[in-house]
């Protein structure tokens, strides 16, 4: 009788578990939610795309039942990291300039190689080898801004990762629109294209202030304004476009884009390194969130940006790998949280500024910050996005661990991520990519190789 009835508890414990579609579990779990909980032996119950609860993994075990599970006692489970700034297909020019200021950088190489060799195709391919890069980093949503972003949208979405996509708006032919109001109806179609889609939010990128007119700069806020989607916009990146608008318009930066009423909705500005202390008030009272870059601004030699004065005055902050064209030739955030920390450490000559934890914040809850998506995606707790990734403990370079977010920050890699969820899909299962075929993405990068070398030659 005892064991009827013991039998008859169990399934009745069994029957009453919750049933979810997949249980991610771990080592410790690092929230970054507003209790900033970190949860040893701890683990994520997921259904459809939301998460339903976050805890220690005996109670996660007994109150829900999953139809699959992801186990990994030696790694940290966090959130998916949030890039803010970035410009994907270029990453088939990985290379192709170095070791060169933007202008010259930009002027002699880049905007030539796309002119020769950015079709949708090309788009494509770059976007999946991008893509492939940053899920096994672990990067679960990525901010971009370039050409054809229909299809960037559209291959992003294949391989289940979460962007945030700026269609450029730029001052003279490129190679989707040979003028502003061509581009602008292109960043329209786009617009509606991915409206209201789960993975995918529609952005208008003009490209930057000195490379627009006044008027086009006013037209893309409106029309960003007209379909609630963020603005993306390069400013203030260099000492030579800060000092160039203070000749011209005696104004920085800021101060114009804030007079022509850019920043009069949701604006993510990437770079933000040459500002004054007013030009910070700004971005605070407009609500700017800034994509700071610093592998980017460091190659370049661009700067510093002033972090410690944008956390002071309450700016969100994000982290960016720019393109992967000789500002950075990677699109690894574990490393631009490492540089993020050990610039403004030496650039301030204190080592209490910005510290690992701070790091980490801003590749995660508060990159989602910059992006307006902090109530969605960023932390993990209940009712978010189910954007999730574990990453290894078991490497030499990961032991011991005394202190989480020091390890996150200057020690871990991205090659120690393991497994990745997005939306609640798994994409990356124990370093293996589930959504893309890596042995085409590597084929086709290839073959551009010989293509853009080739066009470089003529």
């Amino acid at each position: 009788m005892i064991r009827y009835l013991l039998s008859f508890c169990l399934a009745l414990g069994a029957f009453a578990a919750e049933p979810v579609d997949l249980i991610v579990s771990g080592r410790q779990v690092v929230t970054m939610d507003a209790t900033e909980r970190i949860i040893a032996n701890g683990a994520v119950a997921i259904k459809g795309s939301r998460i339903v609860a976050v805890g220690p993994r005996a109670d996660i075990d007994k109150a829900y039942k999953a139809k699959q599970r992801i186990d990994r006692p030696d790694a940290l489970i966090t959130p998916g990291l949030i890039n803010t700034h970035t410009h994907a297909p270029m990453s088939l020019f990985r290379g192709i300039a170095d070791d060169l200021r933007l202008q010259e950088w930009l002027e002699k190489y880049i905007f030539p190689a796309e002119a020769r060799n950015v079709t949708p195709e090309f788009v494509r391919a770059g976007t999946q080898l991008a893509v492939l890069e940053m899920l096994l980093g672990g990067t679960t949503t990525y901010t971009d801004m370039y050409y054809f972003e229909e299809v960037i949208g559209e291959a992003t979405a294949a391989a289940g990762m979460r962007g945030v996509l700026g269609q450029t708006v730029i001052g003279f032919p490129v190679p989707d629109a040979k003028t502003p109001q061509l581009a602008l109806a292109r960043a329209e179609a786009f617009l509606k294209q991915f409206a209201g889609h789960p993975l995918i939010t529609a952005a208008v990128a003009p490209h930057a202030l000195y490379t627009n007119s006044d008027e086009t700069l006013q037209a893309t806020r409106a029309l960003a304004n007209k379909y609630n989607a963020p603005l993306l916009i390069h400013v203030s990146e260099t000492k030579r476009e800060f000092d160039e608008s203070k000749q011209k318009r005696g104004l920085t930066p800021v101060q114009a884009l804030a007079k022509l009423g850019v920043f009069d909705g949701r604006t993510i500005a990437a770079h933000g390194v040459w500002l004054e202390d007013a030009d910070i008030k700004t971005l605070a009272e407009k609500h700017v969130g800034v994509a700071h870059c610093p592998s980017s601004n460091m190659k370049l030699s661009s700067g510093v940006a002033p972090l410690p004065k944008l956390l002071k005055q309450g700016v969100a902050l994000g982290l960016g790998p720019d393109g992967p064209a000789g500002s950075n030739n990677e699109f690894n955030l574990f490393e631009e949280m490492d540089l993020a920390a050990k610039l403004q450490k030496v650039t301030t000559m204190d080592p209490e500024t910005l510290p690992a934890k701070t790091a980490f914040t801003m590749a995660t809850i508060g990159g989602a910050r910059v992006l307006g998506m902090e109530k969605q995606i960023g932390s993990l707790e209940a009712g978010k996005l189910a954007d999730v990734i574990a990453i290894r403990m078991d490497a030499p370079h990961a032991w011991p661990m005394y202190n989480v977010y020091s390890q996150l920050v200057y020690a871990l890699k991205a090659s120690d991520v393991s497994d990745v969820v997005v939306n609640g899909k798994t994409v990356v299962r124990d370093r293996q990519p589930l959504t893309l075929n890596k042995a085409k993405v590597q084929s086709d990068a290839e073959r551009y190789l010989g293509v853009v070398q080739k066009s470089l030659q003529q």
